[in-house]
């Protein structure tokens, strides 16, 4: 039963006492509850740093974290989640994202020369967000104890200026997790301390009970209340970014051994997702090339930086074993940077990657060109791959390159294919369960195996499954009616 808020939207915000705390799962988890429980909730993060963004029905660019809450809500998700975007260039700039659209490269002192038009930016989304729904989740970055930042809009900032009472979360997995909660509180001003409506500890493993002598004194010592302990979650659900899990996981007895080439500038690896979820498929993240081995499919994945990764690839070796392993017919798949990766050469005549333009020689196993240009593509797109069948697809296109054949013309197929090696610029393209199915049979096929078409899952299912999950292991460990109670009291 809709239980309506009177008025405009009642805000909560998560932080973290740092990085990958738990703040995005949590407040995924957070925006399932409200909605399950009638309310009309929304995610919203001010600024988010990633590589793995999505595109609207608007052809509008957002960070993918926000693309998982709004799921987890059962509504569209839109930029006005996410109005601040910053994708990792160098170690010193990101291409900067605003609204959807691409501001420009900028560095970081040349970013905070912009804050007063991005504030403005930001509290104009969230306010039209307030407009339309009962509770606006948000998601805070990094910590909220950065002092030596000033005029944040992320954190602290943001909730002092929509007035959101704070959940604090800390990560107990990583050890001390008292001297966290209890640090980030002492570095805070009385006004932010007063925000901080409650502590959560999270990533807990074992019996809670263990904790019970901690947590008083943690109360104790904090003046704050300790809203719940969430434990270690056997939940799947897409990482944000490159803190994730998932490049280390290994999955036992995988009839198909599935290698995606770790790039230093990965982007998109929820490509995936879908694949790693399957029964019986084996996905790996390699950086190195003594751990490739001899995969039944390597992929080359998306890239915020194809030239520099391409320089990487080449120099690490793992391009001569690519080859060599495309020689032998092992199926090669390029997807978005991978794919130009693939052709004959890519060229950034205006500097769109790297300062002053320049070009390198690609790895040839595709007949094509890229040329990159300043006006970056972005689009919905659905239709149909022939390369495996006629198998339907649906998707989005996020490059700054196009792709060029022999003969001068532009790229325009779904699916590039040459033999064993197969390109394309759609991400998303194996969330199709009729793809996976096409792709599983040859490969089965090759490897003379039984067919993995029994593991082929319906992926928008599978997904609410794993939300089910984590909406039980909130109610089950958060306090919900204190909770709800600091949502009706407010900051």
């Amino acid at each position: 039963m809709n239980r309506k808020i009177k008025g405009k939207a009642r805000p909560i915000m998560v932080q973290g006492t740092m990085s990958n705390a738990g703040k995005s799962l949590l407040v995924t988890g957070l925006c399932r509850v409200f909605s399950k429980d009638g309310y009309k909730v929304v995610p919203f993060k001010s600024q988010n740093m990633a590589l793995n963004s999505w595109i609207t029905d608007e052809g509008l660019e957002m960070g993918r974290a926000q693309v998982v809450q709004a799921e987890a809500c059962g509504i569209a998700p839109s930029v006005l989640m996410n109005p601040i975007l910053l994708k990792p260039t160098t170690d010193m700039g990101s291409q900067v994202i605003v609204m959807g659209e691409v501001l420009g490269t900028l560095k970081a002192a040349e970013y905070f020369m912009q804050k007063n038009n991005l504030l403005s930016q930001v509290l104009s989304a969230y306010e039209t967000l307030a407009g339309d729904n009962d509770i606006i989740v948000i998601e805070g970055a990094g910590s909220p104890a950065e002092i030596n930042l000033d005029d944040e809009f992320v954190n602290m900032g943001l909730a002092k200026k929509v007035r959101a009472p704070v959940l604090l979360a800390g990560d107990i997995d990583r050890g001390g997790v008292f001297a966290q909660l209890c640090g980030t509180l002492m570095l805070l001003d009385p006004e932010e301390r007063d925000l901080v409506k409650a502590l959560v500890i999270n990533k807990f493993r074992g019996d809670p009970k263990i904790l019970l002598p901690g947590l008083g004194m943690l109360e104790e010592k904090s003046g704050k209340p300790v809203a719940g302990v969430l434990p270690w979650l056997q939940v799947d659900i897409e990482d944000e970014d490159s803190l994730t899990d998932r490049f280390g996981a290994k999955k036992r007895d995988s009839l198909l051994d599935v290698a995606v080439i770790r790039l230093p500038k990965i982007s998109n690896f929820t490509d995936f997702f879908a694949l790693e979820a399957t029964d019986g498929v084996g996905v790996r993240y390699v950086g190195d090339l003594r751990s490739l081995g001899k995969p039944d499919l390597l992929i080359l994945p998306g890239t915020k930086n194809t030239i520099s990764d391409l320089k990487w690839l080449r120099e690490s070796g793992l391009e001569g074993a690519l080859l060599r392993l495309a020689e032998t017919g092992t199926m090669i798949f390029g997807i978005c940077g991978g794919y130009q990766m693939l052709g004959e050469k890519v060229t950034d005549g205006e500097g769109v990657e790297i300062e002053g333009g320049g070009s390198m020689a690609g790895l040839s196993l595709l007949p094509q060109r890229t040329v990159f240009m300043r006006e970056k593509q972005r689009k919905q797109v659905k239709g149909i791959v022939t390369a495996f069948g006629g198998c339907a697809v649906e998707g989005y296109e996020i490059h700054m390159g196009s792709t060029f054949n022999a003969d001068g013309t532009e790229e325009r197929s779904l699916l590039t294919q040459r033999g064993n090696v197969y390109g394309t610029y759609l991400h998303g393209i194996f969330d199709s369960a009729e793809c996976r199915s096409a792709l599983f049979a040859a490969l089965c096929e090759k490897k003379g195996i039984a067919s993995l078409s029994d593991h082929v899952f319906d992926l928008h299912q599978y997904k609410e499954e794993q939300f089910d999950i984590l909406e039980d292991a909130v109610r089950e460990n958060l306090d919900m009616p204190f909770i709800y109670r600091i949502l009706e009291e407010g900051a």
